[in-house]
């Protein structure tokens, strides 16, 4: 059995050479809805029609799992979805609960009481409509007490990657976390809370300096997604990949293999 994995465009592959690096032989169909990208800058309903949409395409591709490798749909979408949408044999994860799991030290199952946790402050950042939801620190404030989050809108990071334009990508983290500094002179941690960013990693880390702990979700994702599907045998396959995109794949094939540094190849969703 495939496990999908859905992104608006190109980030989610982060997850994807993560996982795929754990588990060679697990089957994969990658979907990036280029068409619509970024979905940043969305509201929240369209935002939901487009994940529902592209997590249905999944399903009939033969995927009863699907990992949304977005912040923007996890933060918008997740929720609603599962509590209204998705159908009892399937299965949609988001990438918030390897991140907060790896933050306060306890498992999502964990249903006792909030607690202080060692970190005190944090920085956010993500796109302007996962900044919007507050998702992320609803979800913290179930699980820990006594944790700052300051969150930064970052404009322009995604649309620069996905272009291939990483000398705008750096300029445009350096303004960010200025503007963040600002606002939290000094942040114990910092969440790069969309899966595009771990290519922009040590941008972040060089601009908050060395001594900012700097969380990257591929892989903490990966690591949470590795120890399920071992976990779940039945859905091993033969470590064959397929990646859709609803753009041009030519177009998208180019820049994921500029992403990667890899050859890829996408076709028509």
């Amino acid at each position: 059995m495939a496990v999908g994995i859905f992104d608006s465009g190109l980030g989610g592959l982060t997850i994807w050479d993560a996982v795929q690096a754990r588990l060679p032989d697990q089957d994969f169909v990658y979907l990036a809805d280029s068409a619509h990208a970024p979905y940043g800058v969305r509201e929240p309903d369209d935002i939901y029609d487009l994940t529902v949409a592209a997590t249905q395409r999944l399903f009939d591709a033969g995927c009863d799992l699907v990992v949304l490798a977005c912040n923007t749909a996890s933060a918008a979408a997740l929720r609603r979805m599962q509590e209204s949408w998705v159908p009892a044999d399937k299965r949609v994860l988001g990438v918030f609960v390897p991140l907060i799991e790896a933050m306060t030290e306890r498992q999502w199952g964990d249903n006792s009481p909030p607690r202080e946790v060692a970190v005190k402050t944090v920085a956010l950042f993500a796109t302007p409509a996962t900044v919007a939801t507050r998702a992320f620190q609803r979800e913290l404030a179930f699980r820990a007490i006594g944790v700052d989050v300051e969150a930064q809108a970052c404009g322009g990071v995604v649309d620069a990657i996905e272009d291939g334009d990483m000398i705008l990508a750096e300029a445009l983290v350096r303004s960010h976390v200025d503007a963040l500094k600002r606002k939290m002179p000094h942040p114990q941690a910092a969440i790069l809370g969309c899966t595009h960013y771990p290519l922009m990693t040590d941008a972040f880390q060089d601009a908050l300096g060395a001594d900012v702990a700097v969380y990257s979700q591929a892989d903490l994702v990966a690591e949470s997604l590795s120890d399920y599907l071992r976990r779940h045998p039945d859905k091993k396959g033969s470590g064959q990949a397929a990646f859709l995109t609803t753009g041009d794949p030519k177009r998208v094939s180019q820049r994921a293999t500029q992403f990667l540094r890899r050859q890829m190849k996408f076709t028509a969703a």
